[in-house]
């Protein structure tokens, strides 16, 4: 005869010594070779287990500072060993929501695993320890792999997760036996029904604020007080600036862009899955390499120097035509070449090669930082300290180039190499080594205003480093028409422009083009973002009534 997968109950006219019984033994009583079927409250158990195995471990992230995110670990190995086609794809679909997207995809996964778990662990108890420690292990492997953690730190947050899941798992699956049982007193199975439910709400509970509650504690080890309490240096607005503001017509212009972007809503593609926290009282940024003297500067060091102000518009690489992965800012900072100067560049020393507190490198010519361009390391953004997720407490700002090549974010590292020695994050995973950012025109807005028959169209263009001289629209597939420019910041950031336009009522189609500073137009040949930019004119449909 085989041994039961749960404890015998002895049937006794007190039900509730019975069920003490049942659930006293030991989990060693369980194991059996009996089949059996699997039913959705063994599914449903191994959900809210594996929820509630994550939540432990957040939870105990959010108490202790040192023990990272499980979650959070995964989800940076996975962006870090991913194919590039896989990367390309999660921007391309989900732009500034794909880690976000990639930390709900993460959990999704987990918990479908913990069905498939509660209905093994019903067979054989001891699956639930062996698989929930396998899958600690992955977290365990993947908080050693990442640079922002001190791998054995994650130990008690795995430890956490097995026991919680574990426990919670031989819990729900016994009461789950019990209110499936045909052969035992009724009033036995509706207090195991009763358990079973009970036990399900509140392990769905810890599931649920388990996480939350650890994201509120975590909130304590944010550096947000530190940026608070930067103090920028306070010089005038540039002049040109002041006055395209002062007499900017398109600012009436609903869906327009702004000339500066604001910082809430500057994209951000970067592969931190979470934003670093970077203390900047101990930070510093080391330049070496093929120089005289490595140079060591601290934060505060580098705020008395940053005087200079520069605007500056930084596109993604992976910006599709007419899309958003582009945006205007006001930079405060030290030029480059000041630093590079304080260092000596070698003449092997043709690369600027620089690394982010998570890892994350770039590189681009040296010969580009003296060329006139502005060369930035940020401190300051829109008037402000950098936000932390644009890369508090400093960042490069290099105009003209993709930020894939240039735009560090926390900044840590500035080695100076010869080209071919050295290729940053994106350039083994398919992209150009070099990326000029190319010209390029957006429509924000096609609409008939209200109360009249004119369709405003409306947009900006932009060619960092060369600057617009010109927009044109094509209706319905005819003549180029020109457009009106609004003011020109400086040759490196976008312009708005504008244009009203009346006709036949109906649908229409209108496309843009705009033509830099050289007189060169912007290609309408179509090519993907891959493996130096987009190329296009952007095209949208609008309607017209009388």
């Amino acid at each position: 005869m085989t041994s039961p997968r749960f404890p015998t109950i002895t049937y006794m006219a007190d039900t509730t010594a019975e069920l003490a019984d049942t659930n006293s033994s030991s989990p060693d009583d369980a194991s059996t070779d009996e089949v059996v079927a699997p039913t959705m409250a063994h599914r449903v158990s191994g959900v809210i287990a594996a929820g509630v195995a994550l939540g432990a471990a957040e939870l105990l992230s959010g108490v202790f500072e040192r023990i990272p995110s499980l979650v959070e670990s995964v989800g940076q190995a996975v962006i870090n060993l991913s194919p590039a086609p896989m990367v390309r794809f999660g921007i391309s679909a989900f732009g500034t929501n794909d880690k976000p997207a990639l930390a709900i995809g993460i959990v999704v996964i987990s918990l479908l695993l913990g069905g498939m778990l509660g209905a093994a662990t019903a067979k054989r108890r001891m699956v639930a320890p062996v698989a929930l420690g396998a899958f600690a292990l992955v977290g365990l492997a993947a908080a050693v792999y990442d640079t922002l953690t001190s791998g054995g730190w994650a130990i008690p947050a795995c430890l956490a997760a097995v026991a919680a899941g574990t426990a919670t798992l031989w819990w729900l699956l016994a009461a789950a036996e019990l209110r499936a049982s045909t052969d035992i007193p009724a009033a036995v199975a509706a207090e195991g029904r009763r358990r079973f439910v009970l036990g399900s709400a509140a392990g769905l509970g810890a599931a649920v604020a388990f996480p939350v509650i650890g994201r509120q504690l975590s909130n304590r080890f944010s550096v947000e007080s530190a940026r608070a309490d930067v103090e920028l240096a306070t010089t005038a607005a540039p002049q040109a600036a002041a006055v395209a503001v002062a007499v900017d017509p398109a600012s009436d212009i609903e869906g327009l862009s702004t000339l500066y972007t604001s910082n809430s809503s500057f994209y951000r593609i970067d592969t931190a899955f979470t934003t670093p926290q970077v203390d900047p009282a101990t930070w510093t940024l080391k330049i070496e390499g093929a120089v005289d003297q490595e140079v060591e500067i601290t934060f505060d060091e580098l705020v008395s120097m940053a005087t200079t102000e520069a605007d500056v518009t930084l596109s993604c690489v992976s910006n599709r035509v007419g899309g958003g992965l582009v945006g205007n800012a006001q930079w405060l900072g030290v030029p480059l070449t000041d630093l590079l100067d304080e260092a000596g560049v070698q003449p092997e020393g043709n690369q600027i090669f620089s690394r982010s507190v998570d890892g994350w490198t770039c590189g681009f010519p040296t010969s580009l930082a003296y060329d006139g361009r502005s060369a930035l390391v940020a401190v300051g953004m829109n008037g402000e300290p950098l936000p932390v997720a644009h890369g508090f407490p400093a960042r490069l700002v290099i105009a003209g180039l993709y930020g894939y090549v240039s735009a560090t974010k926390w900044l840590e590292r500035i080695t100076l190499t010869d080209w071919d020695s050295n290729d940053g994050y994106w350039i083994p995973r398919g992209w150009s080594k070099e990326g000029p950012i190319k010209t390029q025109a957006r429509i924000d807005t096609a609409s008939q205003r209200s109360g009249t028959d004119i369709v405003s169209v409306a947009g900006v263009a932009w060619a960092p480093t060369r600057g617009i001289s010109k927009v044109e629209l094509s209706f319905d597939q005819g003549p180029w028409v020109e457009t009106e420019l609004g003011p020109a910041l400086s040759e490196e950031t976008w312009r708005q422009w504008w244009y009203d336009w009346t006709g036949a009522i109906g649908s229409h189609e209108v496309r843009v083009r705009a033509t830099d500073g050289t007189g060169a137009v912007q290609t309408s040949e179509v090519q993907q973002p891959a493996p130096n930019g987009a190329t296009g004119n952007h095209e949208v449909q609008f309607s017209y009534n009388a």
